[in-house]
């Protein structure tokens, strides 16, 4: 399976709390909600695209326990995001919940070396193990190199505070834009898919004049 990320973001990098004010008010966090009124009018339409890929989901812990508080509540089988969580294939990253707590449809705990239990993860059949939200997870997977595409939502809205999709010295990575759109209506929101097309650095080059014309070295 391949490793993809998917999360709402703001033009400022924020990705903490963006359903509401107590989804994850850690760290002092009050702008909770900041997404819900740019999500009208078709914003966030790709999410249940995004669902339909998914052979497995991979959550952290936070994620996790917000998600199981919402979603069994959705009934509706037409519901293509419900139907994925609450019946689809699960992996909670945590050392400290049980499986008792951890009890929600095909749930497992994944303890230990997260890392290397990913890795073993992605060697198995199928299209993708689907990480939502999930911040600290994210960051930890991204620095191992083991995220094949992020799937992101940008919101035009500076949130000013939060937790960062990249926070400061996250692993350089180049990554390649595959799809976009610009949603019409509400917002206009920004979709994005983008690959990995080489870990481990950023590239750099230099602006610089020769013989009177602009050149790239």
């Amino acid at each position: 399976m391949e490793l993809s990320v998917h999360t709402f973001v703001s033009l400022d990098g924020a990705m903490q709390g963006p359903g509401g004010a107590q989804e994850d008010p850690s760290n002092g966090f009050a702008r909770g909600g900041w997404l819900v009124p740019h999500s009208d009018a078709g914003q966030l339409n790709p999410v249940e695209g995004w669902f339909r890929q998914a052979d497995a989901i991979l959550l952290g812990r936070t994620t996790f326990e917000m998600m199981r508080g919402y979603w069994p509540q959705v009934t509706d089988p037409d519901n293509v995001v419900a139907t994925a969580l609450n019946t689809g294939r699960k992996y909670v990253v945590s050392n400290t919940l049980s499986d008792a707590d951890a009890a929600w449809g095909n749930t497992t705990v994944l303890r230990g070396d997260v890392v290397e239990q990913v890795r073993r993860l992605k060697e198995q059949p199928g299209r993708e193990l689907q990480v939502h939200g999930s911040w600290q997870l994210v960051r930890t997977l991204h620095d191992a190199g083991l995220v094949d595409t992020y799937r992101l939502l940008q919101f035009p809205v500076v949130v000013g505070d939060g937790k960062r999709l990249f926070a400061d010295g996250a692993a350089p990575a180049t990554y390649r834009i595959t799809e976009s759109e610009v949603l019409t209506g509400g917002a206009g929101a920004v979709a994005l898919t983008l690959r990995q097309a080489g870990f481990g650095t950023a590239g750099t080059g230099e602006f610089m004049v020769h013989d009177g014309k602009e050149a790239i070295a």
